[in-house]
């Protein structure tokens, strides 16, 4: 149970238990509609460093594996309706289809084994978080450059949508590792 749950109101059949589940997932889409908009282009390849990988597994390791993932599925579902959500302020379904489409659809088995790793307990130290959301971290990058390799060739993606990317999400996994507990906090 991760702490969300054990904050949330106790009855399942409450309308207050729904209000705080629909809140709490579309904070969720709305912290990594944030962090998305930190984006930087890299010369050498058509996916940007973003700060979407540190909301997503933030997310889901305070929010566990069904409201992660779908906060996760409602963030991608906004920037396919149009909103600026996409790292940039990009919005619309062809960047589900378009090169960094296989970094977006990835989050969603991201965000559900970081958040299932965190509901047994992962999320309870530095290193188990840490583990967790570096697992997340590599379906992310596997599952994007596999996609990445239909525009570019199985070679040039890894050298354009994986191995440029692991000292960032190194960075990213620190800091929400560091992020976890406070936000912990502030939630009570």
């Amino acid at each position: 149970m991760t702490l969300v749950e054990a904050l949330a109101p106790r009855r399942a059949n409450s309308t207050v238990w729904w209000i705080y589940q629909v809140v709490a997932v579309l904070t969720g889409s709305l912290l990594i509609a944030l962090s998305a908009q930190i984006s930087f282009r890299l010369p050498f390849s058509p996916v940007p460093i973003t700060g979407q990988t540190f909301g997503v597994l933030l997310i889901a390791a305070l929010l566990g594996r069904i409201r992660g993932t779908a906060a996760v599925m409602t963030y991608l579902g906004e920037g396919i309706c149009g909103l600026p959500v996409f790292a940039g302020g990009a919005c619309g379904a062809f960047h589900l289809l378009g090169p960094t489409g296989g970094f977006l659809v990835s989050f969603i088995p991201a965000a559900f084994l970081v958040g299932f790793l965190a509901e047994l307990g992962w999320d309870r130290s530095y290193i188990f978080s840490g583990l967790a959301m570096l697992i997340g971290s590599l379906v992310v990058l596997t599952m994007g450059a596999t996609w990445l390799s239909l525009f570019v060739g199985w070679n040039n993606a890894w050298q354009m949508g994986f191995f440029p990317f692991i000292i960032g999400d190194v960075v990213k996994i620190s800091a929400a590792i560091f992020v976890l507990p406070s936000l912990r906090r502030l939630i009570r």
